[in-house]
């Protein structure tokens, strides 16, 4: 079995998780009402306190609408992954949508042994959704990322500069040396003219003296 094929195979399993879960709370949001409002009240200040206020004025309050809306988004992640169509996006969207519950499912010290045992399961569980989440996301599928790949770019473009400028220095060079060649030739035979020139004037002085 090709890489390629494991990849999809375990891309779309561990998206079939989010997919039934979001589905569940979009469709049927009132039977996740009850352990989502401990999230919606500790997190949902926090949010609105951190986000400018033209934009937390559009964070609804109702826990209902949020586990509807934090659902919807779960099955759309979960659907990015498992078609390929927005894998990468649907993971990013995915490893959101479990912040709040990694931080929800932290145990509270005050529950009973027992309980906070269960309390770590459910913690531990939703810290390897996150943490697969967070790595599906930078999957490219064994190919160079758009980052790399601009940067390839990059130095492909500069060396290409640089091999063009070390060309026309080189060009310049062989056009100094052969123009001062040039202006070489012409002085040696401008002294050779001068030397004859000089040479027939000293003759035509010595017959004019006789």
């Amino acid at each position: 079995m090709s890489m390629s094929i494991i990849r999809g195979l375990g891309r779309t399993m561990f998206a079939s998780y989010f997919i039934v879960k979001g589905t569940n709370s979009a469709m049927k949001p009132d039977s996740f009402v009850e352990d989502a409002e401990p999230v919606a009240d500790r997190l949902l200040p926090l949010v609105q306190r951190a986000l400018p206020a033209s934009v937390g004025a559009y964070i609804p309050e109702d826990t209902k609408t949020l586990v509807r809306i934090t659902g919807a988004a779960q099955a759309f992640g979960g659907l990015g992954m498992a078609t390929g169509l927005a894998r990468r996006v649907g993971a990013g969207v995915v490893a959101t949508t479990m912040v709040p519950h990694v931080l929800a499912s932290v145990p509270d010290k005050s529950l009973p042994k027992d309980e906070r045992a269960a309390a770590r399961s459910v913690l531990l569980r939703n810290v390897a959704l996150l943490g697969a989440a967070m790595m599906a996301s930078r999957d490219t599928a064994g190919r160079p990322s758009l980052a790399w790949r601009a940067a390839d770019t990059q130095r492909r473009v500069s060396s290409a500069a640089n091999d063009q400028r070390k060309a026309i220095g080189s060009s310049v060079d062989d056009l100094s040396k052969s123009a001062r060649k040039k202006v070489k030739k012409a002085q040696k035979k401008a002294q050779k003219k001068a030397a004859k020139a000089q040479k027939k004037a000293e003759k035509a002085q010595k017959k004019s003296a006789h």
